[in-house]
């Protein structure tokens, strides 16, 4: 892995990173976002620290280091079955868990203010949201904000985006082609490490429907990858397996619960953590695909890709990583250089 983009640093994360970077050692580059609370006055107050830090895309480091924005959550989460749904969660796959709706993390319209007050100051924000009814308000405030204020390029995203409604689906593909806005951050590791547990939760119906990756590529939809470490383990080759796959950790109900039809081939796979990632970073113009002038942020692989069969993609070996050109790890010689190295 070359980039990161860290969810909600906790305290002293950010001077870390800056301390990393002075002493040339900041060999990936960090994509940050401040954690945004649950209230205006946090908001407020998350705004007024970004205030003084270079925005996205400019950076610390030339391209190292970004104060990218702020991160809210709109729900819990769904192997605890708090995140907020139209229809009660299911257990145990055909169960139903009774009067369980799920709920949202911050006060609706709070929300939406905390979502208005930061658009306003041209930050970008990343909304943790699940469950569909969830990603229903916060495509639904992203399309508000976005209208009272037009602003192209701040790049709101979807974290998750789990189970999204027809509905929301049309709200993304308007606003990503009106205004650069509403990415789905999906997460396919959801569907092998922990898929057992969402196949009982969400039940034979909603199953077919989370992650759906095919209707993204459908409906031109840019989407990107990445885990949820430490929820799912960090390598990028699980999430690209697990979104051709969908197969379960356990088969508790069977190898593919998610059925395939939401399966995308290894292309788009690859895409959702190379260039779909990068330009989510807004640094497309730097990394994210081999091209002449960019930085040759690169991972060679023991495998080609596109010539392996789907269920060896999770045991892949990196061979050699370059950072700006730079090789930062060989695994020939097990070290990991620093910058100061070269």
């Amino acid at each position: 892995m070359t980039a990161v983009k860290n969810p909600g640093i906790e305290e002293g994360e950010w001077d870390l990173y800056r301390e990393l970077l002075e002493r040339d050692e900041l060999t990936v580059r960090i994509f940050a976002l401040w954690p945004g609370g649950r209230t205006v006055e946090s908001a407020q107050g998350v705004i007024h620290e970004l205030s003084a830090l270079p925005r996205p895309p400019a950076s610390l480091g030339d391209g190292r280091l970004l104060a990218g924005g702020v991160k809210l959550f709109m729900d819990g989460s769904g192997g605890a079955r708090t995140a907020w749904m139209y229809q009660e969660w299911n257990k145990e796959r055909i169960g139903i868990d009774s009067g369980n709706y799920g709920y949202p993390n911050i006060d609706p319209q709070v929300y939406r203010q905390m979502v208005r007050l930061i658009h306003d100051a041209d930050l970008h924000v990343s909304t943790h949201a699940i469950g569909d009814r969830a990603i229903d308000w916060v495509v639904d405030t992203y399309a508000t904000v976005l209208e009272e204020t037009p602003t192209k390029g701040l790049r709101h995203g979807i974290i998750h985006c789990n189970t999204p409604t027809d509905h929301a689906m049309d709200v993304m593909a308007r606003l990503q082609s009106e205004y650069d806005a509403a990415y789905p951050e999906a997460q396919a590791e959801f569907m092998w490490w922990i898929g057992d547990n969402y196949a009982g939760n969400l039940g034979p119906q909603r199953s077919l429907r989370l992650i759906p990756l095919h209707t993204f590529e459908n409906r031109k939809i840019r989407w990107t990858g990445g885990s949820d470490y430490y929820v799912t383990p960090f390598p990028a080759r699980y999430g690209i397996w697990a979104s051709i796959a969908r197969t379960t950790l356990k088969g508790t109900y069977g190898a593919q619960p998610f059925g395939t039809a939401e399966a995308v081939d290894v292309h788009a796979a690859l895409r959702s953590y190379t260039s779909r990632a990068a330009r989510q970073l807004f640094l497309e113009n730097r990394i994210g695909s081999i091209e002449p002038g960019k930085e040759a942020d690169l991972a060679v692989w023991d495998r080609d890709l596109y010539s392996i069969p789907v269920n060896d993609i999770p045991n892949l070996k990196c061979e050699m990583t370059l950072f700006r050109g730079h090789v930062v790890y060989d695994a020939s010689h097990t070290v990991v250089h620093t910058a100061a190295d070269r």
